[in-house]
């Protein structure tokens, strides 16, 4: 009789590797999916189920299905993927060292000059003391500081 192909073991890999490249390039972009990757996990779970069904039809009839050996091969090479990307994203980006230098809420910012948009060099100093946004000139006197943590 023969073996009949065994895509369960095929479907469970492949999901597990989309689970695993989609982090990154797709789902870090999103702020549902980056601050905590429900998504990615859906996806390994039903990959790693997909890889049980088709180890366990391996192993139980092996004289109908195909892949105990190659089958193992890929259930390991998931696990180690699955366990790269849960160290990575569990234990080391939640262990960054601290931000020291970072400027807290409400201090004062130093006095810096960036271009505008037309590559006038501007800096903070003339933002601060401009003319209120009612008067003749227009301009706002203020400015909105955003800081990024800058560990990437």
């Amino acid at each position: 009789m023969k073996r009949r192909w065994n895509p369960s073991l095929w479907a469970g890999f492949l999901l597990v590797v989309v689970g695993l490249m989609s982090y990154v390039p797709f789902f870090a972009l999103f702020p549902i999916t980056r601050d905590f990757p429900w998504v990615n996990l859906l996806l390994l779970a039903g990959g790693a189920v997909l890889l049980a069904v088709g180890l366990r039809r391996a192993f139980r009839q092996p004289e109908l299905y195909r892949g105990r050996i190659l089958g193992s091969i890929l259930a390991a090479l998931s696990v180690a993927g699955v366990s790269f990307f849960s160290y990575g994203l569990f234990y080391v980006a939640r262990h960054l060292p601290p931000a020291t230098a970072a400027p807290r809420v409400g201090q004062k910012a130093p006095d810096f000059t960036l271009p505008d948009q037309n590559g006038k060099a501007v800096p903070l100093a003339e933002l601060l003391a401009s003319e209120p946004s009612g008067a003749a000139g227009g301009k706002a006197n203020g400015a909105l500081l955003i800081f990024y943590r800058g560990h990437w």
